[in-house]
């Protein structure tokens, strides 16, 4: 019989998709109440140790997304609470956030990633380090989510732009060759894909921050949703097995979404790989899961189970003392004076 846990759904936070993440939050924290768990909305801001130490969670749900909440900066102080949290490790969260080192990462592990370059701030002009790289290129902050600052230039102007929107996000930007193909986004949760759902696009679109938070079954600017992706069997199992690799070589665990476009020859890309992917209503997770035949609250209680803490070799919270679990003596001893 499974112990009663505290959980704490961790929402909000300090970055510039804070918005997103009080969607995934809520629906977490609905599900789960729903379910019977003692549940409680804890939102992120400079104070998260001291909300954390009053809540007395066993256990967080991480609903965060961006900066100071999907790069491990929460993981490492859950860690050091003692606080099993749901999505991968300090390490490999830092990775996945930075798609300069996850591409590095795939690269060593023999998995095909459109080219790229990075332009840094101070560097010279968009054009003078473009070069001759060509076009269709993608512009995107080496750090962000949610395609936030993500855009297709076509030419050297679109390009300039582009750059310019990309370094309000970031010192360094991204800047890769357009494979096309189809975009297909996998589930993967536990090591294993759940499913995928492809991006079609009636024309030049990208799948950016303007059409994630397209509504309804039709998202923005000409951009649609299929589930499942419109390929041969053969090409799913490939573009599925693909999808758990690019999870494994970032050590990636919990739920996961990995973007990738199979191209018209069959050949897999992957593009980038999302640690804690959002749950909410316009979300793409939960609609991977329903073609699955997993609602989504089955699917909110299966990355719940999955919650650990990772310092140490350490698999589950059975080894760790919190501090406010030690004996008074001990736990003065423990905090700083």
């Amino acid at each position: 019989m499974r112990l009663a846990r505290r959980v704490g759904v961790l929402m909000g936070g300090l970055s510039s998709e804070r918005e997103l993440s009080l969607e995934t939050g809520e629906a977490a924290f609905e599900a789960l109440r729903e379910r019977g768990h003692d549940v409680a909305r804890i939102f992120v801001d400079h104070d998260l140790d001291l909300a954390l130490r009053a809540e007395r969670i066993d256990v967080a749900f991480l609903a965060l997304h961006g900066r100071y909440g999907e790069d491990g900066c929460v993981q490492g102080l859950l860690e050091v609470l003692g606080i099993p949290y749901t999505g991968s490790s300090v390490l490999a969260s830092a990775l996945a956030m930075d798609k300069l080192k996850a591409k590095e990462l795939f690269r060593l592990h023999n998995l095909p990633t459109p080219p790229y370059y990075v332009h840094r701030r101070g560097e010279g002009g968009a054009l003078e380090q473009h070069g001759s790289f060509g076009f269709p290129s993608v512009v995107k902050p080496r750090a962000e989510g949610s395609s936030l600052g993500v855009k297709r230039v076509d030419d050297a102007g679109a390009l300039e732009c582009a750059v310019e929107e990309a370094l309000r996000f970031d010192d360094d930007v991204l800047v890769e060759r357009h494979v096309g193909g189809c975009e297909v986004h996998v589930a993967v949760l536990g090591g294993e894909a759940l499913g995928a759902i492809e991006v079609a696009y009636s024309g030049r679109g990208i799948f950016d921050f303007a059409a994630r938070r397209g509504r309804g079954p039709r998202m923005q600017k000409g951009v649609s949703l299929v589930a499942p992706p419109r390929l041969s069997a053969e090409r799913l199992r490939g573009a599925l097995t693909f999808a758990e690799r690019a999870a494994r070589a970032l050590e990636a665990t919990g739920l996961v979404e990995v973007d990738l476009v199979v191209s018209e020859r069959g050949n897999e890309y992957v593009l980038e790989v999302d640690t804690l992917p959002s749950l909410g209503p316009a979300s793409l997770l939960p609609k991977i899961a329903h073609s699955a035949g997993l609602e989504l609250g089955a699917l909110i209680e299966a990355v719940l189970d999955e919650a650990r803490l990772h310092a140490g070799g350490r698999s589950g919270e059975s080894r760790v003392r919190r501090i406010h679990d030690l004996p008074p003596e001990r736990r003065l001893a423990s905090e700083p004076h």
